[in-house]
Order: C-alpha cells, then structure tokens, then sequence
C-alpha cells in the first residue's frame, strides 16, 4: 500500500464451513424405546478437547478420551502449533462411567430430588488425575477420576507343579528325619547331614513378587457442596483463578472454594420481600473467561448482567445492563415466554457474550451495552406456531448455545434433532443446518451404549407419551418446507476448544461432527 493511502482494508469472512459426520455412541436401533434416564441432560469438553463429559436424566457421568492425537504420536505443544482451520478427523472412545447422583427424597420439603445431571464444568487437572463439578438440582459434586494401577502376584512363593492341597512344602523335598524334628517343634542342626540343606536354598522356594501391569479408572467424590440453594440449580461455572466456582439458582448466585464444602458466600440475591413482586428469575450464569473478579448473569425477561465482585460483597448492582428494545407494537402474549435467555456463553478471549432466548441467539459485546451486535434466527418458520408450543409445553425448552475457539462461528439446536452453525464474523453469511440422527455418510466408531445399572430401575415414558397425546407435537411442514417435530429436539451440544468440531446430544445418542 502506498505511503498516502491509509485507507484499511476490511478482512474477508472465513469460507463456510464443510461439516462431515465423525462418530457416534450410544445410537438406537429403529423402533428402539429409548429410557428416560439414558437421555443426556449435559455435555462438556474440558480445557483440551481431550476429554469430553456427558451426564443423562440418571445421575450418571460418562468420560470420553480423545484417540487420535495419541495414536498419530503429535505432542499437545505440536498440536497447537497448526492452524485453526485444519481440517481433522477427531475420534474418541468411551473412557469410564460413574454413579453421579441418586434420586434423593426432602422430608421437610415433602419434595422428590431428581438425580438428572443439570450441569458438568471441568476442572483443571493434575498429577494426571481429571477433576470435574457434577450438579443435579440441589447438590454439587466435585469428582476425582484417576488411573490406578491394578497390582498383582505374579509369582506364588512355591511351584504350583509342587505344591501339596495346603500350599505347603510337599513332603518329598524333606527327609523324613527332619520332618520329624519340625514336627517336635525342635530346629534341626544345619551341620547334622541328616537334613540337607542345599547351599542355593530350596529351588522350590521364591519370594512372591506383585507387579501392576493393568490399569483401571476409579472415580472419587472429593466433596459435596450441599444445602446452599432453595430453587433448582441451572448453572455452575469455574473462576480463571482456579480456586473458586458460582452455583446459580432461580434467585440467587452463590461463590464457593473447592477446597471448602461447608459454606458458600450469597453474591447475587433478587428475591423481593414479597413474591408476589417476582417480576424476573436467573436463568444463566458464567464467570468471565480470563477476569477473575467478572461474572455475567441471564434473566427470564432477556437481559443480561454483568458484575465486578470487587464492588461490593453482594452484588445487587450490576455495572452493565445488556438487553434488546423491544419494538413498539410487537408485543404479545408470548413475548415475554420467548424472551426468556436459557443459556449464555463467553468466547473464549471474553469480550463477547453469546444468548440463546427461544428464537434468536445474539451476540453481544461487553463494551457496547446498547443492543446485541448480531441477530441470529434459529427457527423463526416456528412463529407462527407459537400457540401449539405452548399448549405442549416445547415453548419452555431450554436450548443451549457454543462458540467456536477462535469466535468465527456460533451454534445451537433446535428441533427435529437439528443444529445450526452461524457465522459471526464481519460480513459472513454462513449459516448450516444439519441433522443429528440421519447422515447417509455414518460410521460407527467405537460404538458405545448406556447399560443399566441395577442400582437405577429403569423408569416408563410415561411423561413423554402424555405429551405426545395431547396433540400439535406431530411432525409438520411449514409454508417454505421446513420440517419440524416437536418430540425431538437437540437442547445440548458444545464445540471443541481448539478445533471445528461438535459434540450434540439427540436424546440418548451422542453425535461428532467436524470441518
């Protein structure tokens, strides 16, 4: 560019994606009833994108390990060293699985606890060793799951080929005079031929030698961050400190230590004095990727609030206020209802924040409070449905959202078990939709499915079926073609830290793609 031309040149959105299908698990075979409790309610790839976790409507945790990478022998210093873009064939299998939580029954409340895993946030590792927070609606658990050598006897302390019934000396190796001397309880004179002791010892006689060549994975619950929350938990979230962590609740946010169990700090508290003055709910909540004293908030009326804890002990005020106008004349009944956030989420450098209401995701930047600075419509062909999503119900779903590493693109789910990918950079119009159950190009790879346990019963869809009677959850078409199905969604998915890859969950089965 020329010396007097300082004009700047604008960068080019990436291409758009080419997404493929990977793997797998978990896949039903057709007209397969799937159980309530194998649904997966939570997915999770930690700091890595070595490891990915998966907690269902039982209580239970399932780890996955990347193979690729190990097998291809590239250490973790080479792998961040290539580009971003490149495209690669991740591929995981399944590692171990745990009991996480139990269904558990408050007295004093007369209240049922389900034991459905709401949330898993990874924690940092050492020694080896994966630590992970596991929450369903009212206890937090923080896990340990760690490799442990299984030791072994390799060799007994006498040949078996000469071994008597007692594991004895078998009596042929003594003479008959010596056995009589032991027998008495008397010690036989070494220097008396009559017991021949060979210079070398008994060749018969070896000490055991215990040698751990197998490894097995055993998961232990560290601590228990119990009796802290009146509503249901929808969120907990790691601090960039390492040390400290937030449990959020309908009304409150409380701030924990990991090392400490028996006492959390209330930072965010909006219940009024009088219920009935409840105008909004938390329904979401993040620590700031990097600052540690940052922490933002969602609310069911669409808004989003960020906190410095270096403020004040409670954090009544927040110090930015993010939330859309609404337009004059738009409101309707179900205004508020779709405005609800269900999930927000910081890209990874934290200057934007990323919402999933029941229609949009939008994209906002921490530094401009005065609306999102993108729109993006998931399934807005679902409008003029509204009604019959809330008679069944669907219009309460709670959808979560994901973003790329490197804050080119974002995505989420919707019905039918389909998921979209929006490109959010300047000027991209990339926007895919794919489908998490039918891909004609699909290989099962390391083919993994729940087996129940006998400590979980099995329980009837009874709750589902109810649902699927009262009418308007059949599939549709809409006047553009656009199918819909009411009976399956794609609520939960998360995408790999350093590369282009997605994990989404369709009822029981988890689903890889990449690009």
């Amino acid at each position: 560019m020329d010396g007097g031309d300082d004009t700047e040149v604008a960068a080019a959105p990436p291409p758009p994606l080419e997404w493929k299908f990977s793997q797998v698990f978990g896949e039903r075979t057709a007209g397969e009833e799937v159980q309530e409790v194998d649904i997966i309610s939570a997915i999770e790839f930690d700091r890595t994108g070595d490891h990915l976790a998966t907690g269902d409507r039982g209580g239970r945790v399932v780890l996955f390990e990347r193979t690729d990478t190990k097998d291809n022998g590239g250490s973790r210093r080479d792998l961040e060293r290539m580009d971003y873009a490149l495209s690669r064939h991740p591929e995981f299998r399944y590692k171990t699985e745990f009991q996480s939580h139990e269904p558990e029954f408050d007295y004093l409340k007369s209240l049922e606890i389900e034991e459905k895993i709401n949330k898993i946030r990874w924690c940092q590792t050492a020694n080896g060793a994966l630590f992970l927070l596991s929450t369903n609606d009212k206890t937090i658990k923080f896990w340990k799951v760690q490799e442990k050598k299984v030791k072994k006897i390799s060799e007994m302390n006498i040949d078996p080929s000469k071994a008597v019934g007692n594991g004895g000396v078998p009596s042929s190796s003594v003479p008959s005079s010596s056995r009589s001397h032991l027998a008495n309880g008397g010690y036989p004179d070494r220097s008396c031929n009559d017991f021949p002791f060979p210079p070398g010892g008994i060749p018969s006689l070896r000490l055991p030698v215990v040698t751990s060549h197998e490894t097995s994975l055993l998961a232990r619950c560290r601590r228990v961050y119990a009796h802290a929350h009146d509503y249901h938990i929808n969120s907990i979230s790691n601090n960039s400190d390492g040390e400290t962590f937030i449990s959020a609740d309908d009304l409150r946010i409380n701030l924990w230590n990991l090392e400490i169990s028996n006492q959390s700090f209330n930072i965010v508290d909006v219940k009024p004095a009088n219920m009935e003055d409840l105008t909004e709910v938390i329904t979401s909540a993040e620590f700031h990727p990097t600052h540690c004293n940052m922490l933002a908030y969602s609310s069911s009326k669409g808004s989003i609030r960020l906190i410095d804890l270096r403020q004040s002990a409670l954090c009544d005020t927040h110090t930015k206020l993010f939330e859309e106008q609404e337009a004059p004349g738009s409101r309707s009944f179900f205004t508020e209802i779709i405005a609800s956030i269900s999930d927000i989420k910081f890209a990874r450098e934290g200057r934007y924040i990323l919402s999933r209401d029941y229609m949009t995701l939008k994209l906002w930047d921490i530094n401009m409070d005065s609306g999102p600075v993108s729109t993006f419509q998931v399934h807005e062909y679902l409008r003029p449905k509204l009604c019959d999503l809330y008679e069944n119900d669907s219009i309460f779903d709670k959808f979560e959202c994901c973003l790329s590493g490197d804050g080119q693109r974002v995505a989420t789910g919707s019905y039918s078990n389909l998921f979209r990918v929006f490109g959010c950079a300047d000027g991209s119009t990339e926007s895919t939709t794919l489908e998490a159950s039918k891909n004609p190009m699909r290989y099962h790879s390391f083919f993994w499915r729940p087996v129940p346990t006998p400590s979980r019963p099995s329980r009837s869809l009874g709750s589902i079926t109810r649902v699927v009677r009262r009418g308007g959850e059949s599939p549709g078409v809409d006047a553009n073609g656009n199918s819909f199905d009411f009976t399956t969604k794609l609520l939960h998915l998360a995408w790999h830290p350093t590369e282009n890859s997605i994990a989404c969950a369709a009822a029981n089965s988890l689903y890889m793609y990449y690009a």
